[in-house]
């Protein structure tokens, strides 16, 4: 076997939104075929397995930039734990101190790590749409649109527990209303002005995650909108974590927003051409 050809890698976790990270700072990685790669990493029992994988690269306006990549070998602007899990990792493996800054193609994300905690500032989020009613097996579903670095639609539910997320996510999710590039589907419910549940059928993923950074905001920002919450708001998420929101708004829109919560380094390795081939 040619060890030369072994690809560190380290696995993280945000909430049970798990990422596969690889430090491609030298641009050494033999890979030609980036989608393939991807969706052979992250392919679940038959290797390392993942919602997603990020490769880290030099940046000249951050400490890094990432390119990150969906399960399917889709791109994908931002995600939310993602983000929370690099900031960690870079600070971990000294590429950057607790207040760090990298590089996204939805702007300059920046970080904070303290301990096991990692905090991210969010892209400010296009408009919010509300009130957005598609048909579903000729049943009305209401909808708040809004894209938190990647769109979302959050629909207000009485319980999530109660919801079938995968089939109606998937509905949502491939609806002719948000042709051709689909959007993440969220339910939520709102406990009190300061505690939500949220649920997330995630693009790219193609399937519902255990948790959803981008789409834990946007269930916040929608129930703001609809003068549900304020901020912070901790967010129970479908791995038993809990995720905080922080937000401002003015004039209608919104800002500063920030997502914070725990982040697990779960282990080191290296990958053999058989995990990826």
């Amino acid at each position: 076997m040619d060890k030369t050809r072994f690809i560190q890698f380290w696995k993280m976790s945000g909430s049970g939104n798990d990422f596969i990270i690889i430090d491609n700072r030298a641009f050494s990685l033999p890979v030609d075929d980036w989608p393939a790669f991807v969706r052979r990493l992250c392919a679940r029992r038959f290797s390392v397995g993942a919602d997603g994988l990020l490769l880290i690269e030099p940046s000249a306006t951050a400490d890094f930039r990432w390119r990150f990549f969906n399960a399917d070998g889709s791109v994908a602007e931002m995600c939310g734990n993602a983000a929370r899990c690099v900031a960690r990792w870079a600070h971990e493996n000294n590429l950057a101190g607790a207040r760090l800054s990298f590089e996204t193609p939805a702007g300059v994300i920046e970080a904070e790590v303290q301990g096991d905690v990692a905090k991210v500032r969010m892209p400010d989020p296009s408009p919010l749409v509300p009130g957005r009613t598609i048909l579903l097996n000729g049943e009305k579903c209401d909808l708040d649109c809004i894209d938190t670095g990647v769109p979302h639609a959050v629909c207000f539910v009485a319980s999530v527990e109660a919801c079938d997320v995968v089939s109606t996510g998937r509905e949502i999710r491939q609806h002719t209303f948000f042709a051709p590039k689909g959007t993440n589907a969220d339910f939520a419910v709102a406990f009190n002005r300061h505690a939500m549940r949220v649920r997330t059928y995630e693009r790219g993923v193609e399937d519902e995650t255990l948790a959803c950074g981008t789409g834990v905001v946007a269930s916040v920002l929608a129930a703001a909108g609809r003068n549900l919450v304020d901020s912070p708001v901790d967010v129970t998420v479908q791995g038993g974590d809990v995720l905080r929101v922080y937000f401002s708004r003015a004039d209608g829109r919104f800002g500063e927003i920030y997502l914070e919560g725990k982040v697990k380094m779960v282990y080191q390795g290296m990958l053999f051409e058989e995990a990826y081939q």
